[in-house]
């Protein structure tokens, strides 16, 4: 196995370009092969690649905001202990990545956003405690709890088919999650996962060959002290104000109890970033403080910034010129009753490298799948869990969500992907047996 590491670590450090050089390749493949593969003129692939340039802005800001709020309620006091006291759970490098493991596999099945922050944000707190570990696969290991996010609470496309209205109701009614988040096969996929993932990291671990963390990239920055009361001006005094952050601050936990009371626990990205929001304005006491932690918190989302648009780009011209559509079909046209949602799920994968968006690539694939899933006698439950684990599982090898780990963490793309492209093989091999034979 560490031959086998050290290896892909090597080649993806050699030859993996930066995330956005990534998504400009990625750009010029989908031209190229929307000009060899359907009608589309080269004017018209332009087209489609404008015309959906911004067609991601919410979504982006919401990514933005998921790093920007999650950095900041980490860089509280409070939230820094309660990490620290946790990491203290570990008492070796492998230890450490079992337990990071774990505890992003676990944020990420509650929600993916949230599993994105809080295992890069603890995977710090165990480097601070275990400087020995390898700070790469320590890394690498919190992100690996991300190929759960799509078989868990807040997985967008099975929430999507249980949810009365959705665009495909009329061809297969409402699908309830006991059918799709809590079926049987659902659960143990996500069970081995739970299990596998964690030993696959662990056995991964090459003392030999380990990269230790540069110390500089463990510190925080501290608030600058404030002036005694009596020399601040009003001004001043308001931006130190505990009373005021605490207003606001419960003010917002107030509207997540009323949510949680009418909504029940359904943590959608933009109720995360709220409580996030919230919390750290309470943990941080004075506004004063959380807005200079919010300026650190803001160096760090110029990646996702820029990128978004490119990614909307790629989806524009994905689905406008039909070749999402003719990727899907061509799986479709290769599969039977018993291959099929392996084959569902391949194509998905695919699919995701392009269509970044879970419920967007679920709008271009649903039509086609779920037709297909009913001639084949495949039921609509297991077509969308395929597609759900498809979107899922390529995200161990595409840069593009890893970009706030990596921004927490300080790492580039290639320092981790060596290591969670053996994740990618391991939970493509269990996810691929569970769709056939569970």
């Amino acid at each position: 196995m560490n031959f086998l590491t050290d290896l892909s670590t090597r080649l993806m450090h050699r030859y993996l370009p930066d995330p956005f050089l990534f998504v400009v390749i990625l750009t010029l493949v989908v031209f190229a092969f929307g000009l060899l593969l359907t009608p589309s003129s080269p004017v018209e692939m332009v087209v489609y690649w404008g015309e959906g340039f911004w067609d991601l802005l919410e979504f982006a800001m919401q990514m933005v905001l998921v790093l920007v709020t999650g950095y900041v309620l980490a860089s509280s006091k409070i939230f820094k202990s309660a990490l620290d006291n946790l990491a203290k759970t570990a008492r070796s490098p492998g230890q450490a990545i079992v337990i990071v493991t774990l505890t992003a596999l676990l944020a990420s099945w509650i929600n993916w956003g949230f599993g994105l922050v809080i295992g890069a944000l603890f995977a710090k707190s165990l480097a601070r405690r275990i400087p020995s570990v390898d700070y790469r696969l320590l890394i690498a290991s919190a992100y690996s709890g991300f190929i759960v996010w799509h078989g868990g609470l807040a997985a967008s496309i099975p929430l999507t088919v249980a949810t009365d209205g959705h665009f495909s109701e009329d061809l297969i009614g409402i699908i309830p999650t006991s059918e799709t988040i809590f079926s049987s096969f659902n659960l143990i996929i996500t069970a081995a996962l739970f299990l596998t993932v964690p030993i696959l990291n662990r056995l991964m671990m090459n003392p030999e060959k380990a990269v230790h963390v540069d110390p500089a990239l463990l510190e925080e920055e501290e608030a600058p002290p404030s002036k005694p009361k009596s020399e601040q001006t009003p001004a001043e005094r308001m931006e130190n104000s505990v009373l005021l952050s605490m207003i606001i601050g419960f003010m917002g936990i107030g509207f997540i109890i009323y949510y949680l009371i009418t909504a029940g626990f359904n943590l959608n990205l933009n109720i995360v970033n709220f409580l996030f929001l919230f919390l750290g304005i309470i943990f941080h006491v004075t506004p004063k403080n959380y807005l200079a932690s919010v300026s650190g918190a803001v160096k760090n989302a110029g990646g996702i910034i820029i990128q978004f648009p490119f990614y909307a780009g790629i989806m524009g011209m994905m689905t406008a010129s039909g070749l999402a559509v003719l990727l899907s079909e061509w799986f479709v046209s290769m599969s039977n009753e018993m291959t099929y949602p392996l084959f569902a799920f391949l194509s998905a994968g695919i699919v995701n490298f392009f269509v970044p968006s879970g419920g967007g690539q679920w709008a271009v694939q649903a039509p086609i799948m779920l037709s297909a899933g009913q001639e084949l006698g495949v039921s609509a439950a297991r077509t969308a869990m395929a597609v759900a684990w498809g979107d899922a599982w390529t995200n161990m090898i595409q840069p593009f969500w890893a970009l706030p780990a990596l921004a927490i963490a300080g790492l580039n793309a290639r320092d981790i992907m060596g290591f969670c492209i053996w994740v990618l093989f391991l939970s493509g091999t269990i996810i691929g047996l569970g769709l056939v034979f569970l």
